[in-house]
C-alpha cells in the first residue's frame, strides 16, 4: 500500500511540495524545517518520504536519542490530498519495522509526541500500541510504547 524512500537529493523537492489540510499546521512542523533538523542530526536520523503508487504523500522522520536511549518518531505528516485513506498507519507499521532492525543503536522504545488537540493522530497511535507515559510539554502529550523482542 505504502514505501518508505530516504530522502535524497533526488526527492527533497517532492517533500518541500506537501502540504497539511487548514488548521493542522499547528500539528506538525513543514518538511523543510524536518529536512533541516534531519541535517544536523544526520548521524543519528533518517527521513523519509511516504509513497503511494510512486507519488510522494507524505513524510516523517525517525531519530535516535542517545542519552535516553530511545527512537523517536518526528513530523509525520500526510499531504491534505492523500488524508483519509489509511496510509497513516501503514506508515507507522513501515517506521516499526524500520525501528526493529536498531538501524542506529540498541533500544526497544520508540516514543513520539501528539498534539493535545489532535485526537485523530493519537487515535492512529493508540491503536498502534503508544500509551501516554505521563510526560507533557505545552500541548504536546508523549507517547511511547516497547517493542517486543524478536527471540
Amino acid at each position: 500500500m505504502i514505501e518508505l524512500r530516504a530522502i535524497t537529493q533526488d526527492n527533497f523537492i517532492e517533500a518541500f511540495n506537501l502540504h497539511l489540510a487548514p488548521g493542522q499546521e499547528r500539528f506538525v512542523s513543514h518538511p523543510i524545517r524536518s529536512l533541516a533538523q534531519a541535517y544536523v542530526y544526520r548521524n543519528q536520523c533518517q527521513p523519509f518520504g511516504i509513497y503511494a503508487d510512486g507519488k510522494m504523500v507524505g513524510y516523517v522522520m525517525v531519530i535516535y536519542d542517545w542519552d535516553v536511549p530511545e527512537y523517536d518518531i518526528w513530523h509525520m505528516m500526510i499531504d491534505a490530498s492523500a488524508q483519509g485513506r489509511g496510509y497513516g498507519g501503514a506508515v507507522l507499521d513501515e517506521v516499526l519495522e524500520y525501528i526493529r532492525t536498531k538501524p542506529f543503536g540498541d533500544s526497544s522504545r520508540v516514543a513520539l509526541t501528539c498534539n493535545r488537540d489532535n485526537p485523530l493522530a493519537r487515535k492512529l497511535y493508540e491503536s498502534r500500541g503508544f500509551a501516554a507515559t505521563g510526560v507533557e510539554d505545552e500541548d504536546e502529550v508523549e507517547l511511547a510504547l516497547t517493542l517486543p523482542d524478536d527471540n
